[in-house]
């Protein structure tokens, strides 16, 4: 650690970077599925006492998923290429700060989860389960990028208890399965820019279980995934606009594989950063499909 002072504008930029407020991505990619199940839950616009609880709580919890996949690769990060600068891994802060850091996060989105029912208070206990155990998981087994889509997904069943105060239709849990789906197979293209340093220090991910049938995998993922969209589409009879959103996200897809054709680290970045764009159609269809619905 550095022996130097260390102003408390530059430990609070730490600690900005430690929970990525300089790489925003991953809070849109936790977004996106949470305002579908919303939109999906309310047949429109949700609640918005709701919707702020749940947009606040989006930001908190991939902050606290951050730091607490930071100190759980505290002893990883530094021998990776693209992660040898973050804070944690460069001795700029403590295990101790960066377990604060963590538990400050879940108890100020534990704190908005006190204002919604008490079912949905139930279900976030699974989501901080989830989230914190999430980074473990790449020590024990080649499914972690799995276990991520279950995490991201959670939020889906608890919008619809928020807003509805019962548990989801199947229609709830089609959309938990297509984003568990769509999480996985963005997760493993982040795995393949990563590949190699994973190989070395011998830590688990599905970019290194599928090997070279990575690229047909990630494609079925994607298939199946844009399936169970069409297939909610049909079930919650949503509009022609919601359909162009499907097709432009399929575009979006196949774009991505194009950026996949040759393993090439950056691209497969550029290919996960590329799903949040996905997402975003994806929501603009839905919310639009609800909105042009109630106006006719």
């Amino acid at each position: 650690m550095n022996s130097q002072p260390i102003s408390l504008k530059t430990r609070l930029g730490y600690y900005a970077r430690l929970i990525r407020l300089d790489k925003p991505v991953g809070i849109f990619l936790l977004l996106w599925p949470t305002l579908w199940a919303l939109w999906i839950a309310a047949k429109g616009v949700p609640d918005i006492n709701v919707l702020v609880v749940f947009v606040l709580g989006v930001f908190l919890m991939r902050s606290a998923g951050c730091a607490i996949n930071d100190y759980a690769d505290r002893d990883i990060d530094p021998h990776v290429e693209r992660t040898r600068t973050r804070p944690l891994a460069a001795g700029l802060i403590s295990t101790k700060e960066a377990l604060a850091v963590f538990l400050l996060l879940v108890l100020a989105a534990f704190a908005l989860v006190m204002t919604l029912n008490p079912l949905t208070r139930w279900m976030s206990l699974g989501g901080v389960l989830l989230a914190a155990s999430y980074p473990f998981m790449k020590r024990y087994h080649y499914l972690p990028q799995v276990h991520l889509g279950i995490a991201f997904a959670w939020a889906i069943p608890m919008a619809f208890t928020a807003q509805t105060g019962t548990f989801p239709p199947p229609a709830g849990w089609l959309l938990f399965i297509a984003a568990i789906l769509w999480t996985t197979a963005y997760d493993t293209m982040y795995a393949m820019a990563d590949r190699e340093d994973d190989l070395k220090i011998g830590v688990k991910s599905t970019a290194i279980l599928f090997g070279e049938a990575d690229k047909l995998i990630i494609a079925v993922l994607q298939i199946m995934f844009l399936l169970g969209m069409l297939l909610l589409g049909q079930t919650e009879k949503l509009g022609s606009v919601f359909y162009a959103a499907l097709g432009i996200a399929s575009i979006f897809a196949l774009y991505q594989q194009f950026l996949l054709r040759l393993r090439d680290p950056q691209d497969c970045f550029r290919a996960f950063l590329n799903n949040n764009w996905l997402g975003m159609i994806l929501f603009v269809g839905i919310a639009a499909s609800y909105s042009l619905e109630s106006a006719a």
